[in-house]
């Protein structure tokens, strides 16, 4: 007989192939074989659990770092006190002290400065409470100082051909002018005429024609207070006295001027809200309140300037105290040193 057909017939005849046991896992695996790339992944994860694992094991034969007897912990490591870092400049440091100390020296001076202000308006407000003294016909302008804010008076007429205005000036905000008016005493002699500051005009009135009221023709007595008027600052233009334009009181050229006295009195008036607003609508100055308006901040700059040298003197302290940097790096270095 053929031998292929005895291997079919041993083949058939034999009985099927069963194993001795089945894995249930086998049986619920899914039946779509993995793609290439989730082989790739799987593979590339246990190559790197398994170099963790290697790791972890070959770095030491113990399995905690207490067990070995070469191991030295933070309590075993004496505390170490350095200065880490370079030293701080000198020179920087000087130029940080000299802000507090200027700043105190500062604080002193207002000290003074407030002590001195507050006597001089004393002495200012004792004259305003005197008598007023008859204005003599000669006037030293040396000796006006000693009577800055002493009330006085004197009698005669305008000379309104002679006026002048200063400004612009502001008075509750609205601008306008003060009249300054050549006072002539012809009782007195010749060289006897003064300077006498009448008041705040608006600007719509500069004009005479506009203020005929304002304008007394007859004999007048002026009652005001002998004074000093403020001086130019940097920003103050000079005056132009050939075209009439007057930006602040200088006495001197003034009275050179018009032909008077340097001699200026400022015309008082008691504040009358009425009043004020009937002057206002004629064109009649309105004069000053008859009291010491002399600016006293200096309580506010002695606290700036005390505040500015205790907050700098703090943060000197602060700098002086902290290290400049590096401490972490120098603490190493001392630690690997010692041990």
């Amino acid at each position: 007989m053929d031998r292929s057909r005895l291997l079919w017939r041993s083949f058939t005849s034999a009985k099927p192939l069963t194993p001795q046991w089945i894995c249930r896992c086998c049986l619920h695996r899914h039946e779509t074989p993995p793609s290439p790339s989730q082989l790739l992944r799987s593979a590339r994860q246990r190559t790197q659990q398994h170099q963790r694992q290697s790791r972890r094991h070959n770095s030491t034969k113990y399995d905690q770092p207490g067990d070995d007897p070469n191991f030295v912990g933070l309590a075993d490591t004496p505390p170490v006190l350095i200065r880490a870092g370079k030293k701080h400049n000198f020179y920087g440091l000087a130029f940080l002290a000299t802000i507090p100390i200027t700043a105190f020296i500062l604080g002193c001076w207002q000290v003074q400065r407030l002590t001195w202000k507050t006597d001089l308006i004393a002495k200012f407000e004792d004259r305003l409470i005197r008598d007023p003294l008859p204005l003599p016909p000669r006037i030293d302008p040396d000796a006006i100082q000693e009577f800055d804010y002493r009330r006085v008076y004197a009698r005669g007429k305008f000379d309104h051909s002679r006026e002048m205005l200063i400004g612009p000036r502001l008075l509750d905000g609205e601008d306008g002018y003060l009249v300054i008016t050549p006072l002539v005493r012809e009782d007195q002699g010749e060289g006897s005429t003064i300077l006498v500051c009448r008041g705040w005009i608006p600007k719509d009135k500069a004009s005479q024609a506009k203020r005929p009221e304002g304008l007394p023709a007859g004999e007048v007595v002026v009652q005001g207070l002998l004074r000093e008027p403020w001086k130019k600052n940097m920003f103050t233009p000079d005056n132009v006295p050939q075209e009439g334009v007057w930006h602040f009181p200088d006495v001197k050229q003034m009275a050179e001027h018009s032909g008077s006295q340097p001699v200026w009195i400022e015309e008082t008036m008691k504040s009358d809200l009425l009043e004020t607003y009937r002057r206002t609508e004629k064109g009649i100055p309105i004069g000053r309140p008859p009291e010491v308006n002399l600016r006293n901040n200096h309580t506010q700059y002695i606290f700036t300037w005390f505040s500015l040298s205790l907050a700098t003197t703090i943060m000197m302290w602060m700098v002086v105290k902290k290290p400049p940097g590096g401490g972490a790096r120098a603490a190493g270095r001392a630690v690997r040193r010692n041990g």
